[in-house]
C-alpha cells in the first residue's frame, strides 16, 4: 500500500537519495536509480533485514522496494559523540558474533554497483581468493586496467592466503562497511546503512575497510576488540582484506586506484 500511494511521487523524483513523508507524515528516505541491475534494491532489503534480525546496531526499516527503488524509513542525521561509538563498537562485535554454517550467502549481492558473487563455500581462504580477489582481478584484466603481470601477482597472493590470514568463522557481515556506512542518525546513535553487500564472511573484513577512507575515533575499536576478546593484530592484515574493496574500486572508477592496487601486491604477493 505504501509503495502504492507513493508511486507518483517516486516516479518524479530524478535518480538519487530523496526525504519524502508518508500520509501519515512519516519521514521516509527514497533512494531511487532507474539504470539499478536487476534485483538490487531486493538484496539491499535482504541485506537490512539480515543485519535487523541480529538486534545489534540500529538498521532502518525497508518500507517498500522495486526494481529501480526503495523506500526505508528516514533516521535523520546528527553527529555521534566517543560514547555511541564505543556502544556501536560493542554492537558490531555483537552482530559478528552471528555465524554461518558456510562464507557467502544464498544469493549474490552487490558492492557498490559491483556484482558480488556469495556462492556458499566451506572454506574463508578459497571464498575470499575466488569470489572477492580473483572475481574483481579477472573484471579489471579483461577491462585493461590490469596487466598479465598484476594478475599473476594476484594469484600468487591468492594462493598465500592461508599464511596471511588466520583461520576464521563465517560470521555475518555488512561487506560494504567504510566510514560513510556507519550512519550518524538524528539522535546521534549510529546505525548500518547500505546492505547489499552483507554475506558471511571474515569479520576482520569488515573491520579493515572502516580503516580504508577514514576511520571511527579509537573508541569504536577499543570497545569492539574488548567485546570480541581480540586484540589489534587484524590491523596488520587490514591492507589485504582491502585489497578487494581496492580492485572494486580500480573497476568502478577507474585508473587512479590502480598504483594503490599494486603497492598491496607488491607487499603480499
Amino acid at each position: 500500500m505504501l509503495l502504492e500511494s507513493l508511486r507518483t511521487a517516486i516516479d518524479a523524483l530524478p535518480d538519487g537519495l530523496h526525504r519524502l513523508r508518508a500520509a501519515d507524515g512519516a519521514p521516509l528516505v527514497v533512494k531511487r536509480e532507474r539504470a539499478a541491475p536487476r534485483g538490487f534494491f531486493a538484496m539491499e532489503a535482504h541485506g537490512l533485514a539480515l543485519l535487523r534480525e541480529t538486534e545489534t546496531l540500529r538498521v532502518p526499516a525497508v518500507h517498500a522496494c522495486r526494481d529501480d527503488a526503495i523506500v526505508m524509513q528516514d533516521l535523520g542525521s546528527g553527529r555521534a559523540d566517543h560514547a555511541a561509538y564505543a556502544r556501536a563498537g560493542r554492537a558490531l562485535a555483537r552482530l559478528h558474533a552471528n555465524a554461518g554454517t558456510a562464507f557467502g550467502l544464498d544469493r549474490d549481492g552487490w558492492c557498490g554497483a559491483s556484482p558480488q558473487p556469495n556462492t556458499p563455500t566451506a572454506s574463508g581462504h578459497a571464498f575470499f581468493a575466488e569470489h572477492r580477489l580473483l572475481f574483481q582481478g579477472r573484471r579489471a584484466l579483461d577491462a585493461g586496467r590490469l596487466d598479465r603481470r598484476d594478475m599473476q601477482a594476484l594469484e600468487r597472493l591468492c594462493g598465500r592466503l592461508a599464511d596471511r590470514v588466520p583461520v576464521q568463522r563465517a560470521v555475518l557481515v555488512h561487506g560494504d562497511l567504510w566510514a560513510g556506512n556507519l550512519h550518524a542518525c538524528a539522535d546521534g546513535e549510529l546505525a548500518l546503512i547500505d546492505a547489499a553487500a552483507v554475506h558471511y564472511g571474515w569479520a576482520e573484513a569488515d573491520l579493515a575497510m572502516l580503516t580504508l577512507f577514514g576511520e571511527p575515533p579509537s573508541e569504536f575499536f577499543a570497545s569492539y576488540e574488548e567485546a570480541a576478546g581480540i586484540d589489534a593484530t587484524w590491523r596488520a592484515r587490514a591492507a589485504l582484506y582491502n585489497l578487494y574493496h581496492l580492485l572494486n574500486h580500480l573497476n568502478l572508477f577507474g585508473s587512479s586506484y590502480v598504483e594503490a592496487v599494486r603497492a598491496v601486491l607488491e607487499r603480499y604477493a
